[in-house]
C-alpha cells in the first residue's frame, strides 16, 4: 500500500497575477502521472499581500477544481512568512515547495516523487547549474554569498539552490517546529538534515510579470541568511580591536623615535588612522547592532503572519 495518499504543493505569490493561471495549467499535466501512483493533488496559493488580481485568479481555479486553496495574507509578509503558511496549510504526506513563475519545472515533480517513493529519500531538492539571464553582478554577489557560507556557517547551503523542493511529513513537522520570525528557509532546510537527494537543472526564465527580488532586497536577504546561521560576524570586532591595538602600539614607538631624533610627527597621516579606525568601530557596533536587532524581533513573539481569507 502506498503510504503517500497526498501530495501538497505550496506556492506563494505576491502579484502573480498572469503567472498563476499558468502555472496551474502547466502542473495539472502531472496529475495523470499522480493518479497512477493513487496519490492525490492539492494546490494551496499564498497570496502575501498582492496588488493585483492574484486572489481573484485563484478563486476562478477553485470553482474550477476544489482541489486549490488560498491563503491570502492581511498585508505583505514576505516569501519566508508564506512558505511558513502553506506548509503549516498542508495536509499531504509529500509536500513541495514551487514558484507561481514556472522557473521550477513542474516536468521534475514525477522524478522528486520516484526518488522519495522508491528510493528512501526523505527530501529532494534542486539546484540549478547556471545562471543564465541574471544580471552578472547578481550573479557574482550570489556566488560570492553561497562562498562565504561555506566557509562560516556549519549549516550546509548548496550554491544555486532553490526552494523547489519537495519533503516528507517528517521534513515539513520538524521545519515547522523552527518558530523563528527571522526566518531563512534555505539555511532551515539544511539545518534540519534528513536524506536528501539533489537534482540539477537550467535555469528557466520567469514565464510572466517581473521579478520581485531587487538586488537590495536580495542584499538584506543574505544578511538575514548569515545572522541565522553564523555567529562568525560577531568575531569581527575581536580580530579587529586586536588589530588596531597593534597597530596603535607600533605608530606610538615610531612617533616616540622620531620625535627624540627630532623629526617631525605626522599629524595628518595619524589623525587619517584615527579615522579610519573610527570608522572600522562604528561597523563593528553595527554589526552587533544588527544581531541585537533580531533578538529583539524573537523577543516580541509577534505572528509570522496573518490571514484575511483562506478557503
Amino acid at each position: 500500500m502506498n503510504k503517500f495518499s497526498k501530495l501538497s504543493i505550496v506556492v506563494p505569490c505576491f502579484n502573480e497575477e498572469e503567472s498563476v493561471p499558468l502555472f496551474y495549467a502547466e502542473t495539472i499535466k502531472q496529475d495523470e502521472f499522480f493518479k497512477s501512483k493513487n496519490v492525490e493533488l492539492e494546490f494551496i496559493f499564498v497570496n502575501d499581500g498582492s496588488r493585483d488580481k492574484t486572489v481573484e485568479v485563484v478563486k476562478a481555479l477553485h470553482e474550477k477544481d476544489e482541489r486549490v486553496h488560498l491563503i491570502s495574507f492581511s498585508r505583505n509578509f514576505g516569501k519566508e512568512a508564506a512558505i511558513y503558511a502553506g506548509l503549516e496549510k498542508a495536509k499531504g504526506e509529500l509536500v513541495v515547495l514551487m514558484d507561481a513563475d514556472l522557473q521550477d519545472p513542474p516536468a521534475l515533480l514525477p522524478q522528486m516523487y520516484t526518488h522519495i517513493a522508491e528510493e528512501g529519500y526523505d527530501a529532494v531538492g534542486s539546484r540549478r547549474v547556471n545562471r543564465a539571464g541574471e544580471p552578472p553582478i547578481r550573479s557574482w554577489f550570489a556566488r560570492r554569498f553561497y562562498g562565504l557560507m561555506r566557509k562560516i556557517s556549519k549549516t550546509e547551503i548548496v550554491d544555486g539552490a532553490r526552494d523547489y523542493r519537495m519533503m516528507t511529513r517528517k521534513v515539513v513537522d520538524a521545519i515547522l517546529s523552527m518558530k523563528e520570525y527571522n526566518r531563512f528557509s534555505k539555511g532551515i532546510f539544511g539545518w534540519v538534515g534528513f536524506k536528501t537527494k539533489w537534482l540539477e537543472y537550467e535555469n528557466i526564465n520567469r514565464v510572466a510579470g517581473e521579478t520581485k527580488w531587487s538586488f537590495w532586497k536580495l542584499f538584506l536577504y543574505s544578511l538575514d541568511g548569515i545572522m541565522a546561521f553564523s555567529t562568525a560576524p560577531l568575531a569581527i570586532p575581536i580580530v579587529m580591536g586586536i588589530l588596531f591595538c597593534i597597530a596603535a602600539f607600533v605608530l606610538l614607538i615610531i612617533s616616540i623615535v622620531r620625535a627624540a631624533l627630532g623629526f617631525p610627527v605626522f599629524v595628518l597621516v595619524l589623525s587619517c588612522v584615527i579615522s579610519f579606525a573610527a570608522g572600522v568601530i562604528l561597523g563593528c557596533m553595527g554589526i552587533v547592532a544588527m544581531y541585537i536587532s533580531k533578538l529583539y524581533l524573537e523577543s516580541k513573539n509577534r505572528p509570522i503572519y496573518l490571514v484575511d481569507e483562506e478557503f
